[in-house]
């Protein structure tokens, strides 16, 4: 399938967003919606959503899912595939609540023309939560513990052929990826050492030199400090206590702080709203 090529392509950084019209915390699934149950207000929910919306049009261009009723977690749109090259691995969610999502994502990516790469029902992989491409596209780094197999990594790698690092996350709080490990331009990486066993932290710490790396405190991670859209040196994040919006910007990075806090009750923030639909070329310029 990788090999075909796809009618889809972007001159310009985009995105795919989806309206909070449904979200709600309504089940716990990850450790951050315990507590949480029915707390997002809907006016704070809206108005911080599009606030990222506006951020994220200045930069890019951003296309829409039509949300579901019954589906609340579809406004976390970047976990429900994964996009590179016109390529979609769509996700097969660990959890019933969330499986409704994956026939709307399909059906919007099939419209939009970009070809599908299915991953098996039994092999759970939850799309940009748990798996994101380094800054030039080559290398697949995917992450194992609570909600994606590590038996999808080879699968989803074999769409783009494409050498893959598992990562397995250890504390239950961090439990995609994209919650504690982003991928920037310019071969950076931010990431929370914590949230990963010793032999992954060694894989990271191998691939990015030091001077590379953006260390975020257990206090930053845990305000969701790694869960950002880069583009370019662009940088939108959740406003949250700490310095790591100050040390992204010694290192170069146009910082962009936006409130998103009513998302953080559901397990997600900045990355988790948006999913990537252009080439990585496109997107980090």
């Amino acid at each position: 399938m990788a090999a075909t090529l796809p009618s889809t392509h972007f001159s310009r950084a985009t995105f795919l967003m989806c309206s909070p019209e449904w979200y709600d915390v309504g089940y716990v699934i990850n450790p951050w919606m315990a507590g949480n149950l029915h707390r997002p207000t809907r006016d704070a929910s809206f108005a911080q959503w599009r606030g990222l919306y506006e951020a994220l049009g200045r930069i890019a261009d951003v296309k829409l899912l039509h949300p579901r009723q019954g589906s609340p977690d579809m406004v976390f749109v970047g976990h429900t595939a994964l996009v590179h090259h016109g390529v979609a691995a769509v996700s097969s969610f660990a959890h019933a609540e969330r499986q409704p999502e994956e026939r709307h994502l399909r059906r919007w990516l099939q419209e939009a023309g970009f070809l599908l790469w299915d991953t098996p029902r039994e092999t759970c992989f939850e799309g940009e939560g748990d798996a994101l491409f380094d800054s030039d596209g080559r290398h697949l780094w995917a992450a194992h513990g609570a909600r994606t197999c590590k038996y999808s990594h080879g699968h989803v790698a074999e769409a783009w052929h494409v050498q893959v690092t598992s990562l397995h996350l250890v504390d239950p709080r961090f439990y995609h990826l994209d919650t504690c490990f982003a991928p920037l331009s310019g071969g950076r990486v931010l990431y929370y050492p914590g949230a990963f066993d010793a032999m992954s932290l060694a894989l990271i710490e191998a691939a990015y030199p030091a001077e590379r790396r953006i260390m975020a405190t257990e206090s930053e991670a845990a305000q969701f400090g790694c869960n950002v859209i880069n583009i370019g040196r662009d940088v939108l994040m959740h406003k949250a206590s700490g310095r790591l919006a100050e040390r992204l910007r010694a290192a170069g990075y146009a910082v962009t702080e936006l409130p998103l806090g009513e998302f953080l009750k559901g397990g997600g923030s900045a990355k988790s709203l948006a999913l990537r639909l252009s080439d990585l070329s496109v997107t980090y310029g």
